[in-house]
């Protein structure tokens, strides 16, 4: 239940063997997704649990789930674009039916990240599944 965009995710991080390159790929990837406007960066989407700031703008067209975000820490940046990859463009009813941790853990990911960045993850999972179970 994953779309193509984390699948290729998936397959580049089989070619990255050191975490330093998988690190800065995760980074790179949050770079290259477009800022939230400023406008958006309200308390409403606002994540609390994280270390940094981060907020997700959830968008629900068509019974399709899609989100945007953004964050201070450049890490974090980067692990909002692999959930955007993992949840976006899901029919919004599946999208509580992602098993996050799974998938995330084919990345490797869960081993690697600090107990703060992981539980800020865990954060943004289910604000993610929060909504879409309420728009479901």
């Amino acid at each position: 239940m994953t779309g193509a965009a984390f699948e290729e995710i998936v397959e580049d991080f089989e070619f990255l063997d050191d975490w330093e390159d998988r690190y800065r790929y995760v980074i790179d990837y949050g770079k290259a997704m477009d800022p939230l406007d400023d406008a958006l960066k309200v308390p409403a989407t606002k994540v609390d649990g994280c270390a940094s700031q981060v907020w997700l703008h959830p968008k629900i067209e068509d019974g399709r789930f899609s989100f945007d975000g953004d964050s201070d820490a450049m890490i974090v940046r980067g692990l909002i674009a692999v959930l955007r990859a993992l949840y976006n463009d899901l029919p919004v009813k599946e999208v509580p039916q992602v098993d996050a941790p799974e998938q995330l853990g084919r990345l490797g990911l869960n081993d690697h990240l600090s107990a703060q960045r992981s539980n800020g993850l865990r954060a943004m999972i289910e604000r993610i599944r929060s909504v879409a179970s309420e728009a479901a």
